[in-house]
């Protein structure tokens, strides 16, 4: 594996999942290959989870770790091509990524979108830039429309709750109310790796003018009406998103769309799923987050490691 930046860089995302829950069993199994091996984790964004994660799963596997967060860490990065740097920049993204690649040998990333142009986000100028300037194989530790890592853990744990998909389920992907304007990736994301697996039957359930970009969605049916899509449903994804319509706007401030207790009865005692961190009583109430019968999200975060680890050995392995 020489980048992994979506779903599309995995040839079977069965197999995929299978080996790192097998991972999973026996962590260390592979701590021979990091030897004198170094990931380097850059954030141009702030991270728990997926910073803590990564440090985790590079140690299981016997590697050495550096972690840059760009914007206290470093010089101030200049990202676009062609500027005169006579500003506040001090070093351009070319040299920056090109250095720090020689400095590891892989080399994970974690960008944000600017939420103001679509067209820019949308074709992923800076994470592109990234994958064209490194000189080792690169990991999207989130970028401005995917967060693959979450996603596979977020298979990962689908997976394990349905006894490796061999019963048929149903999985809904619910917006919920927030605060703050907040990426698509994890929505985009999730909705491109679900759509692999054949075993399930997916909805995505979200206010007009909020439904995701058709090549994420990948023709998963689409409800405004969360109740009628929770029916029966075995897993309920909960996540925000701003409006893709009206590109980074927040439309909607019903906070009848929280998750709630009375809402999982209507499911097939689902199990309730979000890739935190999570605003209580905003997102999803107590009731639902604090119940072992309701949430597997710390299940989830957990997997964290183990999607991040599966992807640095299959990566250890191809430079081997």
């Amino acid at each position: 594996m020489k980048k992994f930046f979506s779903v599309e860089d995995v040839i079977d995302v069965h197999d995929l999942i299978k080996d790192a829950l097998l991972l999973k069993q026996n962590p260390y199994d592979f701590h021979y290959l990091g030897k004198n091996k170094t990931i380097g984790l850059v954030f141009f964004n702030p991270s728990l989870r997926t910073r803590i994660s990564c440090q985790k799963a590079a140690f299981n596997l016997g590697c050495n770790t550096w972690v840059l967060d760009v914007h206290r860490d470093s010089w101030t990065i200049e990202m676009n091509d062609g500027s005169v740097m006579n500003l506040t920049t001090q070093e351009h993204l070319k040299e920056a990524i090109s250095v720090m690649s020689m400095y590891c040998d892989i080399l994970a990333v974690r960008t944000f979108p600017n939420l103001s142009d679509r067209d820019y986000d949308d074709r992923e100028i800076i994470f592109n830039k990234i994958l064209n300037y490194s000189r080792v194989p690169v990991v999207n530790m989130e970028s401005a429309t995917l967060h693959p890592l979450q996603s596979l853990a977020d298979v990962m744990t689908i997976a394990e709750f349905t006894s490796f998909f061999r019963k048929r389920c149903k999985v809904v992907l619910s917006w919920a109310p927030h605060v703050k304007s907040l990426p698509h990736s994890v929505a985009n994301s999730f909705s491109q790796w679900v759509s692999k697996i054949k075993q399930i039957d997916f909805t995505i359930t979200c206010p007009e003018r909020y439904n995701l970009h058709k090549k994420f969605s990948n023709g998963a049916y689409t409800t405004h009406n969360q109740n009628k899509a929770f029916i029966n449903a075995d897993f309920i994804y909960a996540k925000n998103w701003s409006s893709y319509l009206d590109y980074g706007k927040i439309l909607c401030k019903n906070s009848d769309w929280m998750i709630t207790e009375n809402k999982m009865k209507l499911t097939n005692q689902a199990k309730f799923m979000h890739c935190l961190p999570v605003r209580r009583n905003v997102v999803v109430e107590d009731a639902v987050l604090d119940s072992s019968k309701y949430s597997i999200v710390l299940q989830q975060a957990k997997n964290r490691i183990y999607a991040s680890q599966i992807i640095f050995l299959r990566m250890l392995q191809s430079l081997s």
